[in-house]
């Protein structure tokens, strides 16, 4: 695809979603702040080019954006929930019409493939379709209360300004996983999306203001502050937002927590991950090697569920990484937008050097490159943002692989003896988040799904670690940050939880028998 090709197409692009050169960098809705905070340029990692600027939102826009989403949360939790529901259903509609411009800036913008990009737009049309049937069922129980002529339940009330602090390697499907939900639960949403991916985050409050218009929805029930570190720590800080969701390092995480967690309030954290696959003797190779390498390669190694580790059998372990090598030699790097490509580039040259960084330390605590990532220059890698995918033979204790890198960058390591070895392997890193097993021995599988299993947030058999679907909660454990997103019952974070005991006879009797005569 031409230099010139891409150029039309992104501009058409950039016309069609409403994303423009922008002197503004915070929204309630269709309201557009103009504002005098720094400006960010965004610059696509797929060939170097300047997509277009915004400002970033000031102390000002971001109080203006809290105020406003107050004063919207005392009209919008008053509207049924069904209702709320609808609005939803008509995002999820909306998004499809607009799958393919949005895959394709998300493709543009941070350099995952144009089929990663599509998929990413699924994942939220998905997210609205789960919420508008999870919007007439937030139920709660009916209890039976030990006094007579009582009756006793709990219900969940929404909880009023949630905060959604994202990163940039799924820069729209994260804020829909918790739009979609606290919205049908009642509650209004403040964004601020990763300072790497401004121009998607201004492309969906575009399409959320569409909707939200269509359907007289107050402003104020979703904004977004574009802008740095400084937005997330004023967030974190402020008493107005009883929930942060943050998504991305567990550095970032553990600040956000501390201070959450100091003013009392609730956090909702999917940090980072060390992703492993285990491969036993009775493994089909037919399903190993594409799950390994599109878990390994796949958004260039930078998604939280990234396989970073590949714990192997001895008996099979010089045969799948005979396979593994060969297969890393037809994967195909370049434009994302060119499907024909397997990988695309990294965020930016920081992750790049930190990715190259990390195979020299491999190499320093005593690891064996078999394949070597390198930066790759010349014609289609103008940008400085590409390289290529790495193999390395490392011990799971070594320092450098007891960290995510969030790279291209797979770790292959023996294990003998049974199941529980592998899996003790596999635990044995700080972080909880996915894990895999592919065996088709039943006792081992179910032994690595058990409570002396893997302790991963996600335990998958016979696929890989990446790719989770809506309908399960999605989140990991440790340093992961024990957060759910997403499916089964993970509206429950955004609700609070109420219990009401109802008392319709002529006495008053105490709880535990007590008695209080005056």
């Amino acid at each position: 695809m031409s230099t010139v090709a891409v150029e039309t197409e992104i501009k058409a692009v950039l016309d069609q979603l409403g994303v423009k050169e922008l002197n503004n960098g915070a929204s309630t809705g269709s309201h557009w702040f103009n504002t005098r905070g720094e400006q960010i340029d965004s610059y696509s990692p797929v060939d170097g080019k300047l997509i277009a600027s915004v400002k970033s939102a000031t102390e000002a826009e971001y109080e203006a954006a809290i105020l406003k989403g107050q004063e919207a949360f005392k009209e919008w939790r008053q509207v049924p929930a069904p209702k709320r529901g609808e609005v939803v259903r008509q995002l999820g509609v909306k998004l499809r019409e607009y799958k393919e411009p949005l895959g394709k800036l998300v493709s543009y913008e941070m350099g995952k493939s144009y089929q990663e990009g599509l998929g990413e737009v699924q994942e939220m049309i998905d997210i609205c379709d789960f919420a508008v049937g999870l919007s007439r069922q937030l139920n709660g129980s009916t209890l039976h209360s030990e006094r007579p002529v009582h009756r006793m339940y709990d219900q969940y009330h929404p909880l009023g300004i949630v905060g959604i602090i994202s990163a940039f390697n799924f820069p729209v499907a994260v804020w829909c996983w918790n739009t979609a939900l606290a919205w049908i639960c009642g509650d209004v949403c403040v964004w601020k999306p990763s300072e790497k991916t401004p121009l998607t985050a201004v492309a969906c409050q575009n399409i959320a203001a569409e909707v939200f218009a269509e359907n007289n929805v107050p402003e104020g029930v979703s904004s977004v502050i574009i802008g740095g570190a400084d937005l997330g720590i004023a967030m974190s800080n402020d008493k107005r937002v009883p929930l942060v969701s943050a998504t991305g390092s567990t550095r970032m995480g553990k600040a956000v927590g501390e201070a959450v967690g100091k003013r009392l309030g609730k956090s909702l954290l999917e940090l980072g991950g060390n992703n492993a696959i285990i491969i036993t003797p009775t493994a089909d190779l037919e399903l190993v090697i594409p799950g390994v390498v599109f878990g390994a390669v796949g958004t260039s190694g930078q998604r939280c569920t990234s396989t970073r580790r590949l714990i192997i059998h001895e008996s099979i372990y010089d045969n799948v990484k005979n396979i593994l090598v060969n297969a890393y030699k037809q994967i195909t790097i370049g434009n994302p937008l060119d499907e024909s490509n397997h990988m695309g580039p990294l965020i930016d040259k920081d992750a790049v050097n930190t990715y190259l960084s990390a195979i020299e330390k491999v190499k320093a605590e005593g690891g064996n490159v078999l394949v070597e990532g390198k930066e790759l220059t010349g014609e289609g890698y103008e940008s400085g943002c590409y390289v290529s995918p790495s193999i390395a033979e490392a011990d799971n204790s070594y320092e450098i692989v007891q960290h995510e890198t969030f790279a291209p960058l797979l770790y292959l390591t023996k294990y003998s003896g049974d199941i529980n070895n592998a899996i003790d392997i596999q635990n044995n890193v700080a972080q909880g988040l996915s894990s895999s097993i592919f065996t088709n021995n039943i006792r081992e599988s179910e032994q690595f799904l058990s409570a002396s299993g893997s302790d991963c947030g996600i335990a998958n058999v016979n696929i890989g670690t990446s790719g989770a679907e809506i309908g399960g909660a999605f989140g990991g454990e440790k340093e992961t940050g024990g957060g759910r997103e997403s499916g089964s019952d993970a509206w429950k974070v955004y609700m609070r939880r109420q219990t009401n005991t109802i008392n319709y006879s002529a006495d008053l009797p105490l709880a535990q028998g007590i008695k209080f005569d005056f």
